[in-house]
């Protein structure tokens, strides 16, 4: 009989020494993962900082390319626009051709002033 309880205190003891080892075991990878989802997680966040500045920053480039291309085609219609009205005024004989104005913006007058038409509804 003291054979079997010598026999059951030993299997008490190696249990007791394997609970606890497994208790030392399970806190040590608690903290392991701890450390590990902290760790993804601030490299997350730096991909997610760095995704947005990224974003932000082709936006921009975009934004700032579709107004160029705006102006630029604002300008080319507003040119054209201007060349249809300089040959309409010329064609009807409202203004001589010596009359419009040169690429300087200034008038070619020879002598006197342009009249210019009045609308009767005004």
């Amino acid at each position: 009989m003291d054979a079997l309880k010598k026999g059951f205190s030993m299997a008490k003891e190696g249990v007791v020494a394997a609970a606890e080892k497994t208790k030392a075991g399970v806190e040590e990878a608690a903290a392991k993962t701890k450390e590990g989802v902290m760790y993804v997680g601030t490299k997350t966040k730096e991909g997610v900082v760095t995704g947005v500045n990224q974003v932000a920053h082709k936006t921009t480039e975009q934004a700032n390319l579709v107004g160029e291309t705006a102006v630029a085609g604002a300008n080319q219609v507003s040119e054209k626009t201007v060349e249809g009205l300089e040959s309409v005024v010329t064609s009807t004989g409202l203004v001589k051709q010596d009359e419009l104005e040169n690429p300087e913006g200034e008038l070619l007058k020879k002598e006197g002033a342009v009249e210019q038409p009045t609308d009767a509804g005004q």
